[in-house]
């Protein structure tokens, strides 16, 4: 059976609720392997709120959809203060980029306390300016970032990144509005560590099943290779 936008997988699939140190609930959901512990954790930094980004948006619904089954990956993904999508509303409302802070250390907490395993944070263009602003603890073992504008996130995160030592890579599409390929090169050159990669064709936004493939082995090669490259077919009815 060929792995379609809409496929999911078996998984152990559970609602969960993150605390924030400003007395805040925030709304997501933790995807395991359905039948063994994960080896890794994906922790999912959303888009822009203000332009409809939510834990759903699709590469992590897709993420969450397919990665606990094909690279015994744990996928958590939550909405951002104020942010809605069909799990819920997390309280709260939009902080720039700011109060944000306390959302992705209370995902880290979580993931802390639950003994997820190897945390790495996927960020998807507004995600990507949390990653690399707020994303600088002990518990993450890198990042992987999806359309990175560097609108919020400045040089001076960048060099704190590179003093982070932590891997950092960039997939940057080609036709995306806000940072190309070549400048993003620039850019990262801060980052000894960083690795970018200009994906052909694609747009910030990733639409298109070839897209989502090439953003989930990217992300899976780098946390877990022993499972890449992904099959894009399953025995199955």
């Amino acid at each position: 059976m060929e792995i379609r936008a809409s496929t999911v997988l078996p998984a152990r699939r559970e609602p969960i609720e993150l605390h924030t140190g400003d007395g805040l609930t925030l709304v997501g959901e933790l995807a395991l392997p359905a039948d063994r512990p994960p080896v890794a954790t994906l922790i999912c930094l959303h888009p822009l709120p203000t332009h409809g980004g939510m834990m759903d948006s699709h590469l992590y619904k897709k993420a969450a959809n397919r990665l606990p089954a094909l690279a015994d990956l744990a996928v958590l993904r939550f909405n951002t203060r104020g942010t809605a999508s069909d799990r819920g509303t997390s309280q709260g409302a939009f902080g720039e980029g700011q109060a944000e802070r306390l959302d992705v250390a209370a995902a880290l907490e979580y993931a802390d306390f639950h003994d997820l395993p190897r945390s790495w944070l996927v960020g998807w263009s507004f995600g990507t300016e949390l990653a690399l602003k707020w994303g600088r603890d002990p518990l993450v073992e890198g990042a992987v970032l999806l359309s990175p504008p560097l609108h919020r996130a400045t040089d001076a995160d960048l060099e704190s990144w590179a003093e982070f030592g932590r891997p950092l890579t960039a997939l940057v599409p080609e036709l995306d509005d806000y940072l190309q390929p070549e400048e993003a090169r620039k850019r990262f050159a801060r980052v000894p560590q960083a690795e970018v990669i200009g994906v052909d064709g694609a747009k910030h936004l990733w639409v298109g099943e070839p897209y989502v493939r090439i953003v989930l082995n990217e992300i899976v090669r780098r946390v877990n290779p022993a499972a890449y490259p992904l099959p894009t077919e399953i025995i199955g009815p």
